[in-house]
């Protein structure tokens, strides 16, 4: 069982930077791969990044390549999103996720996440 709790969302101008958090907690907190997707309103949710259980290998959608950039400290359980360059079309709500399929297991899902947090809103004004 894990529980994730994101944070850091808001709204900042075009160009600005913003950095999520996602803090786990539970009985299988750890050793997880990692996630964030978001969902932009009348859109699907999407995949944007993801990080093997060691921090060693990610994975990026190909809209945030080279802008965002994922990270976790394993120690406090919490997983990062650094935003950098953020664009009008960023909007969304953005959810954290885990998949304990994969637990201590060095791999990088970009799908089949079973737990997920609820969400932080990051609005991006032209």
């Amino acid at each position: 069982q894990v529980q994730l709790v994101e944070s850091g969302g808001g709204l900042v101008q075009a160009g600005g930077s913003l950095r999520l958090s996602c803090a786990a907690s539970g009985r299988t907190a750890s050793g997880n791969p990692m996630a964030w997707f978001r969902q932009a309103p009348g859109k699907e949710r999407a995949f944007v990044a993801s990080i093997s259980w060691s921090g060693g290998s990610t994975r990026y959608g190909d809209s945030v390549k080279g802008r965002f950039t994922i990270s976790r400290d394993n120690a406090k359980n919490t997983v990062y999103l650094q935003m950098n360059s953020l664009k009008p079309e960023d909007t969304a709500v953005y959810y954290c996720a885990a998949d304990t399929t994969y637990r201590y297991i060095n791999i990088v899902p970009t799908s089949g996440y079973d737990y997920w947090g609820q969400g932080t809103q990051v609005t991006v004004s032209a």
